[in-house]
């Protein structure tokens, strides 16, 4: 059994994570502040004697005995990012240099849930490992992507001169279950809008491009990464290469849930990437054969039964 720490672990991917991991026989610390978190996430892990529930935010120095860190601690859409940038920014870098001062004094391993954003507005189609990225460094949304970047920077770094076992991943867009309905991502916009019989709203004309991973093959990466050997830190790219465009994943939608909502064009956000696709092959290489099993309709189905559960409780 390890003592795991999983920082943001009351969001929608970390609470996931604390499950999986309680499930593979860990003992699991989560921290979160609830900035976006959500107690109820993982409410029902709590009369598990093998988790913790610790309310804190991690641009303040936490100490803590562990064996595995997960550092997922972030707003990680764009309308929670950019709601309070300067918080975005200090949580990503002043977050990761007290993480990665707890992993260097306990002698920890730590993982760091990097992003696709990190590749900015891409001129490469798929993205590699390899690409530097196209990032607008004072843009609305340079909050998040250079405080990504300048993370992804501290690690290698207290790697190289402290010897801290590290590993980084870059998550493309993931959806699932657990999913906040108001927090400005593209499928939970949609999945909400059609259930609640609204217009669906896409910006520009569509034909801009996303690859949707489902929750499970996302954590199924994570914990191989932690689980490779030493020598092996990344960054590696976990996202589903699947391709599809706006007009494709909003025709797909209103058809799952049978809605009769109409498709409205607005406006397409400053900065906002036309195409994100992840090459996932050295993902494939390193992480034993890991690739998406989750068919896109089969994910979608599941998170918008998840949503409809939502909207009949009251919740939406």
């Amino acid at each position: 059994m390890k003592r795991i720490l999983v920082t943001g672990g009351a969001g929608f991917v970390g609470s996931h994570l604390c499950e999986r991991l309680l499930n593979d026989g860990n003992e699991v610390i989560c921290l979160d502040n609830y900035f976006t978190g959500k107690k109820q996430k993982i409410i029902h892990l709590l009369d598990n004697p093998y988790f913790e529930l610790v309310r804190h935010d991690i641009t303040q120095p936490f100490y803590i005995e562990v064996d595995e860190i997960y550092n997922l601690a972030c707003p990680a859409s764009p309308i929670q990012y950019q709601y309070n940038p300067i918080k975005t920014i200090k949580t990503s870098v002043m977050g990761a240099v007290n993480m990665l001062g707890l992993a260097k004094r306990i002698k920890a391993k730590i993982l760091q849930a990097s992003t696709s954003e990190v590749y900015g507005v891409p001129d490469i189609h798929p993205q590699n490992e390899e690409y530097w990225g196209n990032v607008n460094p004072i843009g609305v949304r340079s909050c998040y992507d250079e405080g990504k970047r300048c993370a992804e920077s501290l690690f290698v770094n207290y790697h190289v001169q402290n010897d801290v076992l590290i590993k980084i991943i870059r998550i493309f867009n993931t959806y699932g279950p657990k999913m906040e309905p108001d927090d400005g991502r593209v499928v939970s916009n949609f999945i909400v809008q059609a259930l609640q019989g609204k217009d669906i709203t896409i910006f520009g004309d569509g034909q801009q491009t996303r690859s949707f991973q489902y929750v499970s093959d996302l954590l199924e990466g994570m914990v191989r990464m932690m689980n490779t050997e030493d020598e092996f830190i990344g960054p590696v790219n976990i996202g589903n290469p699947g391709e599809f465009t706006m007009l494709e994943l909003a025709s797909e939608i209103i058809d799952i849930t049978g809605s009769k909502s109409k498709i409205i064009h607005l406006p397409l956000p400053k900065d906002d990437p036309t195409q994100r696709q992840p090459d996932i092959s050295l993902a494939k290489e390193k992480l034993n054969g890991w690739e998406p099993k989750v068919p896109l309709r089969e994910g979608l189905t599941k998170t918008i039964n998840y949503f409809d559960h939502l909207l009949k409780e009251g919740d939406l």
